[in-house]
């Protein structure tokens, strides 16, 4: 069984697919999924959805089988946390989450197969956060529809914590602030996202960690200085971070899209997914995930601190 729940008092009175729902928090998608009572028994035996249960009865799920078709590849992820609900990475720069049209190949979900080939796992490839090609850090893969489920709700309730990392360009003045402006694309068919006023509601929360002074006789470019930035996410748009970045003035270094490269200093955007906070689904118990800074972004900090 995947979840278990030993009925209390009161429970009698409910149906199993109303147990379920309160007690298990199953979402109305996975009891569809169960409607049959396929995966549900009670004490151990198949039980119908709409059958009662009395007091001390053990109920049981076990979620459906199901499994991935992307073709395994032999590219290298970097695992930092797993359990029976999640799989969570460190995603390194350089790979889109999941195969495109632009990117049938050679993506991070390639590489999760190629892992479940090496272990003998298996299990549907659940993205249940997304991070751009060339962002780097915590990358979380749900198992099964009861935590990917799970997860989606806490984010529409505000209770996933994302945490980023970022160097851009300039001195940043304020030591704490909240850029609350809404986003859309720049235009119907664009990759691009601005800042406009039909878009949506968007909030990027940012403190400032460290400012990194131009030198005397340091470079046109260099002239403004760096900053480095702790960046909290309100709101979970498309390019969020870096579209708001670019419209105060501050574009991430690198960037390509929404500021300009800098490849002496780094050659993809200095953006990193550094922590990400939320609840066990099971337990209920705070589950708080750190990915390491990468090489690229240590050497380009230490760089700018030694200037």
């Amino acid at each position: 069984m995947d979840l278990k729940y030993v009925m209390k008092e009161g429970d009698e009175i409910h149906k199993v697919r109303e147990i379920l729902r309160r007690r298990l928090n199953l979402s109305s998608r996975l009891l569809r999924k169960l409607k049959n009572g396929e995966g549900v028994t009670l004490n151990g035996g198949p039980v119908r959805m709409n059958a009662k249960g009395s007091p001390g009865d053990l109920l049981g799920v076990a979620f459906p089988e199901e499994a991935s078709s992307f073709e395994p590849e032999p590219i290298p992820i970097e695992i930092i946390h797993e359990d029976e609900d999640f799989l969570i990475l460190n995603k390194q720069a350089g790979l889109v989450v999941h195969p495109t049209k632009g990117h049938p190949a050679h993506t991070v979900a390639n590489g999760v197969m190629r892992h479940m080939l090496d272990t003998g796992a298996l299990f549907k490839i659940r993205f249940v956060n997304r991070l751009d090609m060339d962002t780097t850090g915590v990358l979380v893969i749900g198992k099964n529809a009861f935590c990917q489920d799970d997860f989606f709700r806490q984010a529409e309730a505000g209770a996933v914590a994302k945490t980023y990392l970022a160097v851009v360009e300039g001195l940043v003045e304020e030591e704490e602030g909240v850029i609350d402006l809404p986003i859309a694309l720049e235009r119907e068919g664009a990759v691009r996202r601005a800042v406009r006023e039909d878009g949506f509601p968007s909030a990027t929360r940012y403190r400032l960690a460290e400012r990194f002074r131009p030198t005397v006789g340091a470079g046109a470019r260099a002239a403004r200085g760096f900053s480095l930035l702790e960046l909290a996410l309100e709101t979970g748009r498309t390019h969020q971070i870096r579209v708001h970045l670019a419209h105060i003035g501050h574009p991430v270094v690198g960037d390509s899209l929404y500021g300009r490269p800098a490849p002496w200093l780094i050659e993809r955007q200095a953006l990193h997914a550094a922590r990400l906070s939320f609840r066990n689904p099971r337990t209920g118990e705070p589950m708080d995930v750190e990915a390491p800074l990468p090489e690229d972004m240590a050497r380009l900090i230490e760089g700018l601190r030694r200037c």
